[in-house]
């Protein structure tokens, strides 16, 4: 058997274990260049070399994967492919093979590519729907147990411990993980969460004694409170065109204020104390900014605000309720009608806020403005529908001129935040 070096190859003639023995010793037995193995393999004559030879230089040329087959042919054989028993031994990662790998790979990342990040507006939009329709069902529920059980402390606790029970219940299972309280954290959250009970319980008093209509344009007031506190409390400078723009607000809710056919003190005078309560509690919660996420800051203040909630409902409906209260709606609607309708309402009220607050931080400030206002004429809306609430006109028309004056002061108040935020940008 001979042995010689031929082109970028070896090439053994002649066969058995003996030969190759004997072509040990002489001088030209060298395996060929590692530059021909690393190229795609080596042409053979009779047999294959040793696998080892041909994994020797496998990660030096793995760059080259993507060459053509036909070209890396055409570069190894220095022969016509005529030649008898010509052998190509295969290079340990083809380009073929490796392409296929990145298309599996690739399309693999196309598969980890959630629903919700090739359709964000979809999903934002989808955030939207929840908070309203929460929010309509929850107003529903309420003024209808209002018509039966007219006792709003306890409603209110009813609402918040129900909210506290399913806060407790997500912290079981992890959705969210609880995040650890502290004592300065605590006296932050403390002022928060007693204007979060004073304003819900006002609006509750509110809805038990006049229409939820009524209740909601008050409330539009809302935007003028917050105005007023930023102005004489915070120091803020609030410009002249956003005052000029809750001049209709002011208006709106006057004219509907005179005519409304539901109206009594007790119901104005709450919806009253409810804007100026949920004022005082968006300056407290400036203060009591924090790194803990949104959810565990709604849970822990939900806790404190029932604690706040408890006194006024035992002192004030206590004895009303052991003497007739409770007697009273269960023979007008049953037992269990009765305890599953605070169940849901209380339940509806806790993931309309939950809601509320995750489809907030989703979206831009002036986005946040038009949901808001367009949320309130939703919720006006369909109590007039549901209830059959008969409106005067110039009521319909004040409503109407109260919400587009928070619809101007929202879309004022929105560019402002917008522009400043840009200049801190840059």
């Amino acid at each position: 058997m001979s042995t010689c070096s031929a082109g970028g190859g070896n090439f053994i003639s002649g066969g058995g274990i003996s030969g190759l023995l004997n072509s040990s010793r002489r001088s030209c037995r060298r395996i060929p260049s590692t530059t021909t193995i690393a190229a795609g393999g080596n042409l053979i004559w009779g047999r294959q070399l040793h696998p080892a030879i041909l994994l020797k230089n496998q990660h030096q040329h793995q760059d080259q994967h993507d060459i053509n087959n036909k070209k890396r042919q055409s570069l190894l054989l220095p022969f016509p492919l005529s030649r008898p028993r010509l052998l190509l031994c295969p290079p340990v990662a083809s380009s073929s093979s490796a392409e296929a790998e990145e298309g599996a790979a690739s399309s693999s990342g196309d598969a980890k590519v959630g629903f919700a990040a090739k359709y964000p507006a979809l999903i934002t939009g989808f955030f939207f729907f929840m908070w309203y329709f929460l929010n309509v069902i929850f107003n529903i529920m309420n003024k209808k147990i209002y018509n039966y059980f007219p006792y709003p402390y306890f409603v209110s606790v009813i609402h918040l411990g129900v909210g506290v029970v399913y806060c407790l219940l997500s912290w079981a299972v992890g959705l969210p993980k609880r995040a650890p309280m502290d004592s300065n954290l605590l006296k932050l959250l403390v002022p928060v969460a007693a204007c979060h009970a004073l304003g819900h319980v006002t609006s509750n008093v509110s809805f038990a004694a006049v229409a939820v209509s009524f209740t909601h344009t008050i409330k539009a007031l809302e935007p003028f409170f917050n105005a007023a506190a930023s102005q004489f409390i915070l120091g803020q400078q609030i410009p002249l065109s956003l005052w000029l723009s809750l001049a209709p607000v002011v208006l709106g809710v006057s004219m509907a204020s005179l005519t409304e056919l539901s109206f009594n003190w007790l119901g104005f005078i709450s919806a009253m104390i409810s804007n100026i309560s949920f004022t005082y509690r968006s300056i407290y919660s400036k203060k009591a900014m924090t790194d803990m996420d949104s959810t565990n800051i709604y849970a822990y203040i939900t806790i404190i605000a029932l604690a706040f909630c408890l006194p006024p409902a035992i002192i004030l409906d206590g004895p009303k309720l052991l003497q007739h209260g409770f007697s009273d709606a269960i023979a007008k609607v049953g037992m269990t009608k009765f305890v599953t309708d605070l169940f849901w309402v209380g339940l509806f009220y806790h993931l309309y806020n939950q809601v509320a607050t995750n489809t907030l931080e989703r979206v831009a400030p002036l986005t946040h403005a038009v949901g808001n206002v367009l949320k309130r004429v939703f919720v006006i809306g369909f109590s007039i529908v549901i209830f059959g609430n008969k409106i005067s006109t110039q009521t319909g028309i004040g409503t109407c001129i109260a919400i587009a004056g928070v619809a101007i002061y929202s879309y004022i108040k929105a560019k402002m935040e917008e522009e400043k935020r840009q200049m801190k940008t840059t």
